[in-house]
């Protein structure tokens, strides 16, 4: 996790602290939410498939001949993110028991008194965005749709509880 955040995202390795459990525990009870406020929650599972697993295998240094000069020269050899997300989910699941995107497990990725939204499709916490937009439309929708839907839902969410808070106070 630290070499992905770090690494592969450019981030800083301790937000993995505030990713923890009880971190997010402990900022909602010092922050709670809003009732007014519409939340949906959108989690998906990483794919741990062989071809996924192989391209992780294959991630090394690259170690070109000997130059004139008689250095020999190192070059990295990209990583793709859905290996990376693939091998961190795959720790999750071992340490924990926990499906995860790679990176957020699933039942760490609902808010509490959110309408969630769990795909069965297989995507890694990248996907959304890192996915582009498709050619030809096809039986899975891509991220833009994707988060289309998810703001139409959110927009409907918020107008349901607009239209029955007033009828409560009745």
């Amino acid at each position: 996790m630290e070499i992905l955040v770090s690494k592969v995202l450019k981030g800083d390795v301790q937000a993995l602290e505030d990713l923890t459990c009880e971190r997010r525990k402990e900022f909602m009870r010092q922050h709670p939410l809003p009732q007014e406020v519409p939340i949906v929650s959108f989690h998906t599972e990483a794919s741990i498939t062989p071809r996924v697993l192989t391209a992780l295998s294959h991630v090394a240094q690259l170690e070109l001949p000997i130059a004139a000069d008689g250095n020999s020269t190192r070059v990295p050899v990209k990583m793709p993110l859905s290996a990376a997300m693939a091998a961190c989910s795959q720790l999750l699941v071992a340490r924990y028991g926990e499906k995860s995107d790679g990176l957020v497990t699933r039942k760490d990725a609902e808010v509490p008194g959110s309408v969630v939204v769990r795909p069965e499709r297989k995507l890694d916490h990248a996907w959304m965005v890192y996915s582009s937009v498709k050619e030809e439309p096809g039986d899975e929708a891509d991220a833009s749709q994707v988060c289309e839907a998810l703001l139409t839902l959110l927009v409907e969410v918020a107008q349901k509880r607009r239209h029955e808070t007033p009828m409560k106070d009745e």
